[in-house]
Parts: structure tokens; C-alpha cells; sequence
């Protein structure tokens, strides 16, 4: 009968791990090469000196077969198949996750008045090209704008007075009719606003926005609307049918 002829694949893909981090790497290595040059590449993957380490051998199913110590042997040698995994130990005595944790890592922060004088940067360009915060025409405009936009809300507001029957007119919601409560400017936003108490509970609070209370209401006939929303007349008030019994 003839002999067997054993073929075994020239290298093998292994997983390293290390006590340096908590990560998992792939790689592909040559059987041929010595334990003392094994490690000298996984230097590179893990960050641990060679002189350093001691490597631990794991089967596929993480299961410890033996340590490879003896430098001077081939990889090969061991019972190193795919997908086992070998664990690097540093004995230097390095905390683990030392490279993983960049709280620790000084950060360089250049000067704001160095920066000024760099002529590529993105700054530079947008002062250039008068663009962004850069553009005091275009901001200028912007804020004159706002201006006006802040008069014609001032006068709004100054139109109305609490106790004035309303009707609410806002932009993809249905009309509600109410008493307005309140006129003035607010601590949850900028501006003129006015508190309204519905005549149904179609608001969303009882006069109440972030713990300071501005009117009093029942909880849901409260909201506040903006004065251009505001119309006051002789609004009666409705009868929405949210009371009738079944």
C-alpha cells in the first residue's frame, strides 16, 4: 500500500488578543517562521515588545492547549490551526486598555491668534471670500431684519390686553377660540408671546411653562401663541361638543 502524504497548508489565520486592549484582530501568519519572529510581528499588532510577551495558544473554541515558549521554535511546531487564537501577555507589567484610553492623551490646540495668521486655513478662506460669520453685509442685513421683525411683534403684543376675548389662527391648525391671560415676553423663549386659556381643553398646559407659572387655567386650556396668531373681537364661545355625554 502506499504511503500517506500529509499536506499541510504553509500558513495559518489566527486571532490575536493581548492584555494591551480589549480588541480582536485576524491575522494570516507563515508556519515556517520562528516563535522569536512571531513575535517580533505581532509587535505591530499589538504594541507589546517582543521581549516583553508571553503567548498563550487557544483553540478555536477558546479553549487553552499551551503556551508557546520556546523561542527558537517553528510556528509550525505547535498545534497552531485556523482560527485558533493566541493570547500576548505583556510582562512589563502595563495596565490593560493603556492604549485605549485617550482621556489621558494631551491634545494639541493651536492659539486663536496663531491661527489668524494662517493663510490656508478654512478661516482664512471664509475672510477671503467674505462667507459665513465672515459677511458683516449679509450680517448686518440679517440683524436688520430681526430688528423689524421685533417692532412689528412689539406692536402686536401692545394691541392686546389680558381679559380680551381671541380667536387663535395658526398655520396648519384648527381655529380655537379664548381669553387672552397673558402679554409679554416669557423665560422659555425670546420675544413677544401671549397666553391664551381656550374655551375646550385644546392647549397643552394649565398656564405653566417649565415651573413658572405665567396665567392660571385648567390643565390643557393653556398655550401661548405668537402675536401675529392673535385676533380680539366678540368671539363667543363655541360649542366643540367635548362635553356631551353618551
Amino acid at each position: 500500500m502506499d504511503g500517506v502524504t500529509v499536506i499541510t497548508n504553509p500558513t495559518v489565520s489566527v486571532r490575536v488578543t493581548s492584555t494591551a486592549n480589549s480588541f480582536e484582530a485576524l491575522r494570516r501568519f507563515n508556519r515556517a517562521i520562528t516563535i522569536a519572529e512571531f513575535k517580533c510581528k505581532l509587535e505591530l499588532v499589538v504594541g507589546i515588545q517582543a521581549s516583553c510577551m508571553d503567548l498563550q495558544l487557544f483553540s478555536a473554541t477558546d479553549t487553552f492547549l499551551q503556551k508557546l515558549d520556546d523561542n527558537e521554535a517553528l510556528m509550525g511546531s505547535y498545534p497552531v490551526d485556523d482560527n485558533c487564537r493566541i493570547h500576548v501577555i505583556d510582562k512589563s507589567g502595563s495596565q490593560s486598555g493603556v492604549f485605549e484610553d485617550l482621556s489621558a492623551v494631551e491634545k494639541f490646540e493651536l492659539p486663536d491668534e496663531v491661527y489668524d495668521k494662517r493663510s490656508e486655513s478654512v478661516r482664512s478662506f471664509l475672510k477671503k471670500n467674505k462667507a459665513g460669520r465672515f459677511n458683516e453685509e449679509k450680517a448686518a442685513q440679517k440683524e436688520e431684519l430681526q430688528v423689524q421683525r421685533d417692532a412689528e411683534e412689539k406692536l402686536l403684543a401692545e394691541a392686546l390686553s389680558p381679559g380680551l376675548r381671541c380667536e387663535v389662527q395658526v398655520v396648519g391648525q384648527p381655529t380655537r377660540r379664548g381669553t387672552v391671560m397673558y402679554v409679554g415676553n416669557t423665560e422659555f423663549k425670546p420675544g413677544y408671546w401671549v397666553g391664551v386659556k381656550y374655551d375646550e381643553p385644546l392647549g397643552k398646559h394649565d398656564g405653566s411653562v417649565n415651573g413658572k407659572q405665567y396665567f392660571q387655567c385648567q390643565p390643557k386650556y393653556g398655550a401661548f401663541v405668537k402675536p401675529q396668531y392673535v385676533t380680539v373681537g366678540d368671539f363667543p364661545e363655541e360649542d366643540y361638543g367635548l362635553n356631551d355625554e353618551m
